[in-house]
């Protein structure tokens, strides 16, 4: 079923965007091979440090977005380092996750850092399922590439309108590699029954819940207060958790050198056994969801994304 959706989705992407991608991973792919991962990342380096460089229209955005988030909070000289680091960051994820279905799985998993593994396991344990809510910083889309490769059977919920950069790249993987194969992918108006059978079967799911798109009106949302603003986000991913009883956490992921990535759960969000799916638990989840981006994002600016 996975393939079969992955090969209809990638027959949606318009063969230009196709061939452009096609020569972008030749390419990349050749490189690994005369250099290694050490000598891609290092070619991906040069790339971010050179759009920093020219690319002062985005320089620019990202300036303004620091200070709109935290104030006079960063210096100039601490301003600079993290809107280089954010150029690097963003151009090396984009090579890495075209060139993952080319890497062998030991290398994969060499490179995946998950320091609260045991704390998930134990969560595991209970037979009720896991949630991990997700944000929009940084590579939050290999999240689950990387789970999968750890061994756990991981689901997502993303929206319909998926870029074509997803979708071609998702059909790749969805071939190559049978821990993708495993996995599930739900789209965000769909019926939730297919969540609940997910989570009762005791798996693992992860969902975005920071967007602040207008579309899906029918979609449940609570307003939270992150960095002064307020925000609407989704709630019905984390609803269904609370009433499946699954273990509530919330995850990042930090880009590091050389193509290392490393996996930050928090501590459960609620107690599943004491959690229920009233208003005034939800409020409060959603609003711990924000103060946690929010002080991961002063820990790691460099994530920041939408700019």
């Amino acid at each position: 079923m996975a393939n079969d959706v992955a090969t209809q989705e990638s027959e949606t992407v318009p063969w230009s965007i196709r061939f452009k991608f096609g020569v972008s991973r030749c390419f990349f792919g050749a490189v690994l091979k005369c250099f290694s991962l050490s000598g891609l990342y290092a070619l991906g380096k040069g790339f971010g440090l050179c759009e920093w460089a020219v690319n002062h229209k985005r320089r620019r955005r990202f300036h303004e977005r620091m200070k709109k988030l935290f104030g006079e909070e960063y210096d100039a000289r601490r301003m600079r380092s993290a809107c280089r680091r954010y150029f690097v960051r963003l151009r090396c994820d984009k090579i890495y996750y075209l060139v993952f279905d080319l890497l062998p799985p030991d290398k994969i998993i060499r490179r995946i850092h998950f320091p609260q593994r045991e704390m998930i396991d134990a969560s595991f344990a209970k037979g009720r399922g896991i949630y991990i809510a997700l944000s929009h910083l940084g590579a939050q889309h290999v999240v689950a590439l990387l789970m999968c490769f750890l061994g756990y059977e991981v689901a997502g919920v993303r929206d319909r309108n998926e870029g074509a950069l997803r979708r071609y790249i998702q059909e790749r993987f969805s071939r190559r590699f049978s821990q993708v194969r495993a996995g599930r992918m739900f789209y965000a108006d769909d019926l939730p029954r297919d969540i609940y059978r997910w989570f009762q079967s005791g798996r693992l799911l992860g969902s975005a819940l920071d967007t602040e798109r207008a579309g899906y009106p029918n979609l449940k949302r609570a307003s939270v207060e992150i960095f002064g603003e307020k925000k609407e986000y989704l709630t019905g991913t984390m609803q269904i958790a609370l009433r499946c009883k699954a273990a509530i956490h919330q995850g990042f992921i930090i880009s590091k050198p050389n193509f290392h990535y490393e996996l930050i759960a928090s501590p459960v969000l609620i107690d599943p056994d004491e959690g229920r799916d009233t208003q005034a638990v939800v409020q409060e989840l959603m609003q711990a969801y924000a103060r946690n981006i929010e002080e991961h994002l002063r820990q790691f600016p460099e994530l920041v994304s939408r700019i």
